[in-house]
């Protein structure tokens, strides 16, 4: 109840000023709002390429992975309700841009009206969807008459959502109560990296400079998604002890790729010598999916991108039963994810050594969710939205 009460305060106080700032004209002006940032940085980018002529101001979350320079044409702002000065240069960018962009659920949206002549875009952080979400995310029920209300305020604002899919596009559809005409087919613009060879070599380099023994390593990343139950708890579902014992002399070396949020112990590195090694903060997912041999995942959307690279993965599935009752998957998951799926750190182990894997599977899986997806998908919305 608090929380709620606390919620509406926000908004009002939202709704307020963006309603005296809306008495502003409207300006050549496109505003980013990001919770992860980079599609919203390929956006930028493109934009910069075609030389459009549109001052770009970036709302940033503290969990926005991007580094943008604020150099008076690019205006940079932290968008934390606890700084209040930034919080009121950012209602006003939000009420007098004639372009909104944004990756993430934000639920300023559903105090606030844009005028007629605003396109509000949609370019969710995920290339394609495991769990579900929006409003079939099953603990929807358990949420309050008025905190349903907000959701969909929120989405009825999407005036677009892009997707790399046909499938991603339904998913879209139904999670958001969006009609077809709403969903624009251009593909997700971080993807583009998985076709720009410079990019490739650079990250590349990037994480041989850094640990340049993993040249001729057989590397393998884990990335699990992220679980609320772990937020203090240091834990890894990985035996890590088993792993190191197996596989330190046969030339492998495993990438902890966590959630930022998760407290995982800081010396694992020392403890596992030459085989693990933690990467949290030193690189985008994408740059490390590039020197990565085998991926060990769950539920995360990684693994709709790594498709790109056609090679093998192994889905670490250990609270499948569940995780799958507390979310809601979209598909049936062992069928659908492609490549085994593992229960415990022995099934991995035999899985890494057997190489069982259909790379038929992944490529058939990277045609369903990234057919939009082919290398120019910031063009093509850059496009759509300035020509």
């Amino acid at each position: 109840m608090a929380k709620e009460f606390a919620i509406g305060i926000y908004l009002f106080c939202f709704k307020v000023l963006f309603s005296i700032f809306k008495l502003f004209p409207l300006h050549d002006k496109t505003t980013f709002v990001t919770s992860f940032g980079d599609n919203c940085q390929y956006i930028a980018d493109e934009m910069d390429k075609q030389d459009i002529s549109v001052q770009k101001v970036f709302l940033m979350k503290s969990s926005s992975s991007i580094q943008i320079k604020d150099d008076g044409e690019t205006i940079v702002l932290p968008f934390e309700s606890k700084n209040i000065s930034a919080m009121i240069r950012s209602i006003y960018h939000l009420a007098t841009s004639k372009w909104i962009i944004i990756d993430n659920y934000f639920g300023f949206l559903s105090a606030i009206s844009f005028k007629k002549q605003v396109t509000c875009v949609q370019v969710w952080h995920a290339a394609g969807a495991v769990k579900q979400f929006g409003a079939k995310d099953p603990s929807i029920k358990n949420r309050s008459a008025g905190a349903r209300k907000r959701f969909f305020e929120v989405y009825d604002k999407f005036d677009y959502v892009t997707a790399g899919s046909e499938r991603m596009a339904e998913i879209y559809q139904e999670s958001f109560q969006l009609p077809a005409s709403h969903i624009l087919r251009t593909g997700i613009p971080r993807t583009d990296f998985f076709f720009n060879d410079e990019s490739k070599r650079t990250a590349r380099n990037a994480l041989l400079a850094k640990y340049p023994e993993l040249e001729h390593k057989k590397i393998m990343l884990y990335a699990p998604t992220f679980r609320n139950d772990g937020l203090n708890n240091g834990e890894i579902a990985l035996d890590l002890e088993l792993l190191y014992k197996e596989l330190k002399g046969e030339n492998y070396a495993l990438l902890l790729k966590l959630h930022p949020a998760v407290n995982a112990e800081h010396d694992l590195q020392d403890k596992f010598p030459g085989f693990v090694y933690p990467v949290n903060s030193d690189f985008h997912v994408n740059q490390l999916l590039i020197s990565t041999d085998l991926l060990i995942t769950d539920y995360s959307s990684i693994p709709f991108e790594f498709s790109f690279l056609g090679r093998p993965m192994i889905f670490f599935a250990y609270d499948l039963e569940k995780y799958v009752q507390e979310r809601g998957f979209w598909e049936d998951y062992s069928s659908s994810m492609p490549g085994p799926v593992v229960f415990t750190t022995e099934e991995l182990l035999r899985k890494i050594r057997t190489a069982d894997h259909s790379l038929m599977k992944i490529a058939s899986f990277n045609q369903k969710w990234n057919e939009y997806s082919t290398g120019n998908s910031s063009r093509n919305l850059v496009d759509f939205l300035f020509k």
